[in-house]
Parts: structure tokens; sequence; C-alpha cells
């Protein structure tokens, strides 16, 4: 495959481009699904294919095939060229992407037990273990149980130099229960809602998260949801779990931070950001306790690699410091803009953070979430809730709404309980609050620490014209804000 991608590169010049890039990818995905104790089924989805992506007269162009050949390798760069040509007729300045990346390598997702050597078997016994706790609950009516296994293997390289190979090895894996009584439906899911928890981790992820330990409480708790009191309608503390924290950072700090989305490249699909430069450096996003980073190096985590699909390394960067707006997530070229908007300071550099990634071979790479985290604090959930003497805990996200600036926000759990005098007390059913994302983010008082500290994976992202769906990060630990408007769904 070598030659096809110097091929590729060789064409690209030959026609004009004065920068190409090509990433080969070989994807595979297995996924097995369990509902109601009967093999719902089992799925292992190979693909293969090249994307070149060209620089040619200031603008960009992108075309990508599933044929390895050298002759279609020639023409997929000579119409990647052409793309960028017609574009150019077109753009309002030349595209600029800075100093260039040479960068040369390996990276390989560190796992203990590769996941695809693990027999389907032994995977199905888990599964239906799992499924078949959760339904000898009296008043389960249905439960699913699922795990999905991803292996990316990727080749990229540029006209700069660089040469990269990369493999990508994903685990996630999850377990739903419902309950129905006579007029609605309650859910409980475990690890994380929308089906499951991933990570960049091998079959000892599985392991720990012990899907069957887990299958009895999570239905217990679907079951008495049905009779719990909703919750009320009111203002109040509240404090939220882990997971559902990370969700909060994903829509309302994630995708706002993109700088794509700031320039308005992304305004089409779901939204821009409230976040807009002159607010970089002086904008109180959070309380003095709120620290954000974007870290695409952390173990584990779904936005975790070597190199982004620009050949740029990961990185760890800071976005909110004691509360303070300071970064967005970029490319080189926005990184360049950037520069040129502000000029340079502690929070420009023209330099890209490394966060393009694309879905595929024939996706173009954009800016996506690696691994956004709001850093632990010192507290004890124990001693959180009694340090609360009146509020709601609510956990594992249910619904969520977001507005196109990622400013007003409505997002609903599974399940909460009051919180009197420090302790948790009754069960309530079908939580909902809702915010403005800093004055939300500004009544934040408390995190807890990093024992209980987890990075969650969101495998379900969506971005881009046409679709594309990341896999991102979010390290998170319960925590609490004030003055939070809470009230149940009807």
């Amino acid at each position: 495959m070598k030659e096809l991608l110097e091929r590729a590169l060789n064409a690209a010049q030959l026609k004009g481009a004065s920068y190409a890039d090509v990433r080969l990818v070989h994807r595979i995905e297995q996924s097995l699904l369990v509902r109601n104790g009967v093999v719902q089924g089992i799925s292992q989805i190979e693909d293969m294919g090249f994307g070149v992506r060209v620089i040619a007269d200031g603008a960009w162009g992108f075309a990508s095939s599933a044929r390895l050949t050298l002759e279609e390798a020639e023409q997929v760069a000579g119409r990647a060229v052409q793309i960028a040509k017609a574009s150019a007729l077109f753009k309002k300045e030349d595209v600029d992407i800075g100093p260039p990346v040479v960068q040369r390598g390996t990276y390989r997702t560190p796992v203990e037990v590769d996941p695809f050597t693990i027999p389907l078997e032994k995977k199905l016994e888990v599964l239906l273990a799992a499924d078949a706790a959760m339904r000898g609950v009296k008043g389960i009516a249905a439960t699913e149980a699922e795990m999905v296994f991803l292996r990316e293997r990727k080749t990229f390289a540029s006209t700069e130099g660089s040469w990269i190979e990369q493999e990508i090895i994903e685990s996630g894996c999850g377990i739903e229960a419902l309950a129905v009584g006579p007029d609605e439906v309650q859910r409980r899911s475990y690890p994380n809602s929308v089906g499951r928890h991933q990570m960049t981790r091998g079959w000892e992820f599985i392991e720990e998260c012990d899907l069957p330990g887990h299958a009895p409480r999570i239905a217990e708790e679907a079951v008495a949801l049905l009779t719990a009191d909703p919750c009320p309608d009111t203002v109040t503390t509240v404090i939220l779990g882990g997971s559902q924290v990370a969700l909060q950072i994903h829509e309302s700090c994630g995708h706002p931070i993109e700088l794509d989305r700031v320039f308005g490249t992304e305004a089409a699909y779901a939204g821009t950001s409230f976040l807009t430069p002159e607010k970089l450096g002086t904008f109180r996003y959070g309380s003095e306790v709120v620290n954000i980073t974007a870290d695409a190096t952390l173990p584990g985590g779904l936005g975790t690699f070597g190199w982004d699909d620009e050949g740029v390394p990961a990185q760890r960067v800071d976005i909110v410091k004691e509360g303070l707006f300071v970064g967005y997530m970029t490319s080189r070229e926005t990184a360049r803009q950037l520069l040129r908007l502000l000029g340079p300071s502690p929070y420009v550099t023209g330099l890209s953070n490394g966060t393009m990634r694309a879905s595929g071979w024939n996706r173009i790479p954009l800016i996506r979430m690696t691994n956004v985290n709001l850093l632990p604090g010192t507290w004890r959930l124990e001693d959180l809730i009694a340090d609360t003497e009146e509020g709601i805990f609510m956990d594992t996200n249910r619904s969520w709404s977001i507005d196109d600036k990622r400013l007003n926000f409505q997002f609903g759990c599974e399940i909460a309980w009051e919180i009197r005098g420090g302790k948790r007390t009754r069960l309530l059913k079908n939580p909902i609050y809702t915010g403005i994302t800093p004055e939300f983010w500004r009544s934040c008082d408390a995190v807890c620490n990093a024992n209980h500290w987890v990075i969650w994976g969101t495998p379900n992202c969506g971005k881009g014209q046409p679709s594309q769906l990341a896999h991102t990060g979010h390290g998170a630990a319960p925590a609490r804000f004030r003055n939070v408007r809470v009230f149940s769904r009807k």
C-alpha cells in the first residue's frame, strides 16, 4: 500500500496541488445484541479505502475510493485537484495551513486483551447472563444487552513528508431494562445511556463493567421508578452524576469550542457557537472550580490517538482554567485564521492543537472533540451530599436539547433522588433540569475527586454534511450546581 499512497501524492502534485495528504483506512466493527433473552443479531462489518485531500489554487479538494489500485490512486488524486480548482473560483481567500508539519511514527491503542481474540460464544455468554438477571426482576417488560468492538488501522502520508501508521481499538458494552406501568414506561441503563459505554481499551474493559453483576440493581430501579414521586417543579441545588456531567460537557462546552463552528462552517447542520473570538482569554465561562481540558493523550478515552487526521500530534490543551475561557479546538487552517483575527497571544499560537478527525476513508476531516474533560475537584461524593441541605441528585441521561448557539439547554435524566438534611431520601422519576450555559457553569461550586472520575465514551456524536459520527470522550465526576430550575417530564 505504500506505493499506492505515494502514487496518489505524486499525482496530486503533478496535477497542480501545492499540498496533498492521503489516508488509507481499514476498519472492522463487530456488534452483538441480545434482547429479551434472545440473540437478536451478530454482525461484523469490514471496509477499506483511501481519501485524498489537496490544496490547489488556494482551495481545498477531496476525493476517495474503495478501489485499491495504482491507477485508481492517480484518478482519485486528479479528481481531488479538479474539485479544488473548481472551488477556487469562488474562494474568498487562499487556504493557509501554516508551517509544514512533518511527523513519522506509529501508534497502537494499549490493550491487555485484544477483544477480537475473544470467542463470540464467550461474549454472548456475558450478554445472556446480564439479560437473564434483568428479566429475573418482577415487573420488567423488556431487556437489552449489547457489545461493540472496533479496530481501525490508518496510514497517513503527506507531501510535507509525514508518514504515520495507527491502530485504534475500542470496546463498548451496555444493558437496558424497561419497566411498564399502566400509563408510563421507565428505563434504566448501565454503565451509560444511549446503548453503551465505550473506551479505547480491550476485553478487560468489558470484564470490569461486570454487566451481569449490575443487572439486578438496574432492573429493580426501573421497576421502582414506576411508583416513585415525580420530580418537583422548583429552583434548587442539583448534583449530577458523572455520566450526566459528561454529556453536559459534550453539549455545552465541547461543541461550542470547535473553531469551525465559531467561524460559521458548521452552521447549516447543528448550529454555531456563543464562544466568539473576542471572548478568548476574557470570558467568565464558569466558577473557579471549573477547569476543562481537551486531551487526546488520555489513556482509554474515545478521543485518544497518536496523531489526528492532519498528521498533528495528540495534545492536551486548556479550554477553561479556573472558570476563564482560554482555548479552542483547532485545525491547521482555523488556527491560522484565529491568528490573523486576534494576533499572537498566550492563547493564540497559529498552530493546530490536533483535533481533526474523519469518520472514515470517504469523509474529509473535521474538527472533532477529543477527550473534553472537567478536571476532578476535592470532594468525596458522600461528603458532597452531606454538605447539601436541600437538593436533587440526578443521574444517567434520558433526553437532551440545546439551541444552535449552545446556550439554552434542557436535559432529562433516568433517575433522581431528593436530598434532605444532607442525605439521599425519596426516589424521584422523570427529572429534568434547564439552564443557560455560562450561568449554569458559574453556579458550579463543587466537583468530586479523582476516585469518582471516569472517562465516559460518546460513540454517537454527529456533525458535518454529509454526516459523520465521531467517537469522543469526557472525563467527569459528580458535580454540584446551585439555583437550578428543575421539573418533571409530563
